[in-house]
């Protein structure tokens, strides 16, 4: 486990900034994202609209409190479990031959493939390493707030 807090620091930036960029993106377009999601044909069309108005507001939301330092372990557990569940997502995508775009940043995403689990595996690791991290000091009278 890493216990140096500027590599924390810098996984904190880099994914707190990735998440951030990422959300604001589909924020933009919630309607190419629910297509991206639909493309993968695991979800009904409605629930495609949900998730595509919903998670981008919370993956941005999540990455501004992970770089703020507010909640960072919790948004750090939540990047983690988000992170695991793309892979997972990716994994049966692959196995099932559909040949889509990720739609992780919008018109700028890629393809779905084994590149892909290993950048959101190396993100999983940070994200892990920051969330399974020392809690630091708390702030008197603002519970949960390090």
């Amino acid at each position: 486990m890493i216990r140096n807090k500027h590599v924390l620091c810098a996984f904190r930036l880099i994914i707190g900034g990735l998440f951030i960029y990422a959300g604001v993106i589909k924020i933009a377009d919630p309607l190419g994202f629910a297509r991206d999601i639909q493309n993968y044909r695991i979800l009904p069309p409605a629930a495609c609209l949900f998730i595509a108005l919903a998670l981008p507001w919370f993956e941005a939301l999540s990455g501004a409190f992970l770089i703020v330092g507010i909640f960072k372990r919790t948004s750090a557990w939540l990047l983690s479990f988000l992170l695991a569940g793309f892979i997972v997502l990716v994994i049966i995508t692959m196995a099932r031959g559909l040949d889509v775009d990720c739609g992780c940043f919008g018109s700028l995403s890629r393809k779905a493939d084994g590149r892909l689990i290993l950048e959101d595996a190396v993100m999983l690791f940070m994200a892990l390493e920051v969330a399974l991290s020392s809690p630091g000091r708390r702030i008197p009278g603002i519970p949960g707030l390090r």
